[in-house]
């Protein structure tokens, strides 16, 4: 699977093999840079892309850092099953790593067992010194967004169904490019940017940093509106990453009277993302499907 170049010198490359510390991208998933040159505000001072090795007893998770070129891995489903739905993957990690493959590679072969097309987006971590968590992150969510959505016809995918999926921090950054469409965090770079930004419908699970440190309202950079495009939440009640941000958000988008469903499971703690366990948590793939599935968005 090959991309054309075009005038506008998007730097669109196939990689057979990605060094990533060791981890590689396979032949089959292109990879696409989100950016045709440096990411807004990079300076090229940051250190090389690395793994975090992870420790006894923790849990298995390829751990990306030190990121400066995002990029967008594709996931194709097979050409029958293909719908024209897709979604762009925002891992989580606290804005300080990406849980690459728990909540990127992995959920991006579920979504194409149901059709859906997957961009696994590899947004820069960690914190930018001297800016929001978030600021860097949201850039890079927004072009993903309008680059998918601008080269819809060479992806095969529906232009109006473009949906973005978040875990934790990574919720965090999909939540918030769902809301703030309308007000680009970056100087609009060339004819991409024409392309709108604002995902077709979002999917938070535990997103994190959505509320007040009270938690008694939603974040100040949280701010729903009629124009917010649908939303399905799932979350553990015994998460230490509040479930309160699913709740509040899902209780804003009622008030807008924006479609919403949401599924506060009594057990699952943090950081599941599709590995079940004995977690009533873990059957939120298929409550999500059933979602969409009801929006249209799958067969």
């Amino acid at each position: 699977m090959t991309f054309p170049s075009s005038s506008l010198k998007l730097a669109l490359a196939l990689l057979v093999l990605l060094s990533l510390g060791g981890v590689a991208a396979a032949a089959d998933h292109p990879v696409i840079a989100v950016w045709p040159d440096k990411a807004p505000g990079e300076t090229g001072e940051r250190g090389p892309e690395r793994v975090v090795e992870s420790k006894p007893g923790e849990k298995q998770i390829v751990r990306l850092t030190d990121v400066s070129h995002p990029t967008l891995t594709v996931y194709a489903p097979p050409a029958d099953k293909a719908n024209g739905t897709s979604v762009v993957i925002c891992p989580g990690g606290g804005y300080h790593i990406l849980a690459w493959d728990l909540e990127g590679t992995e959920v991006a072969e579920w979504l194409n067992s149901v059709g859906v097309t997957a961009f696994v987006l590899k947004y820069r971590v960690p914190r930018r010194e001297n800016q929001p968590a978030h600021q860097a992150p949201l850039q890079d969510a927004q072009r993903a967004v309008s680059l998918v959505r601008s080269q819809a016809k060479e992806l095969k995918i529906d232009p109006d169904k473009i949906g973005i999926l978040g875990f934790s921090a990574g919720g965090n950054l999909a939540a918030l490019t769902a809301m703030r469409f309308d007000d680009r965090a970056y100087d609009k770079l060339d004819a991409v940017d024409d392309a709108s930004c604002r995902p077709d419908f979002a999917v938070l699970v535990y997103p994190a940093y959505l509320t007040n440190k009270e938690e008694t309202d939603l974040s100040p950079e949280a701010k729903v509106s009629e124009q917010t495009p649908p939303m399905f939440f799932a979350h553990a009640g015994d998460d230490g990453v509040t479930p309160l941000s699913s709740v509040l958000m899902y209780t804003a988008l009622k008030r807008a009277k924006v479609p919403a469903e949401l599924h506060v499971y009594a057990t699952g703690g943090h950081g599941f993302g599709l590995r079940s366990d004995n977690a009533t948590a873990a059957d939120w793939p298929l409550r999500c499907e059933v979602w969409m599935r009801g929006r249209g968005l799958i067969k």
